[in-house]
């Protein structure tokens, strides 16, 4: 009744039926009014394209999106490593772990994935292409980016309780000001 619901997520009838038999966690585009950036599967495609690219550790995949859109948008750890760990359940990418880090590379079934799903990748690069060279859009996702930030920290600082009158003041004080920065920019 609350919360999302995932089609096929746990229902064993889809289980293992190619690449977009699982339901999978889709990251939030802020741009989009509380849509979508990558929809159902277009995540798991683009972090394999970027493997295929050249073998990569998940903290790169990371970084590599994020750079991709211009700084305006990082996938979490929480959504990258279950998909690494989902292509690899897949068969589509192998792990060589050295140091404590694991290293995904493409195996030919992931190579078939991807040429199975050309179009969609291509669709998605141009999407990300898009997205990160267009400044304004950027700029709103970056302020998106650090509004989430701010109200994730206020939920921790809060939910630990325990604070002063004067802590209390100071973190009001800092959101009142902040809010005037922003009307004089």
């Amino acid at each position: 009744m609350f919360g999302h619901h995932h089609p096929h997520r746990g229902d064993r009838r889809f289980a293992g039926r190619g690449f977009f038999a699982r339901g999978e966690h889709r990251e939030h585009h802020p741009h989009r009014g509380g849509g979508r950036f990558f929809d159902h599967g277009e995540l798991r495609l683009l972090v394999l394209h970027l493997i295929s690219e050249k073998p990569r550790h998940g903290y790169e995949i990371i970084k590599a999106i994020e750079e991709r859109l211009a700084g305006a948008y990082s996938p979490s750890p929480g959504t990258i490593y279950p998909t690494l760990t989902l292509l690899e359940e897949l068969g589509q990418v192998s792990v060589t772990e050295a140091g404590g880090k694991k290293l995904h590379t493409i195996t030919p079934e992931g190579t078939r994935a991807l040429e199975e799903a050309a179009p969609q990748v291509a669709s998605i690069e141009a999407r990300i292409a898009a997205a990160g060279g267009e400044r304004p859009q950027a700029s709103a996702l970056q302020v998106m980016r650090a509004m989430h930030n701010l109200k994730t920290a206020l939920r921790f600082r809060l939910m630990r309780g325990g604070l002063s009158d004067d802590e209390l003041s100071r973190i009001v004080a800092a959101i009142d000001e902040a809010a005037r920065t922003v009307e004089r920019a």
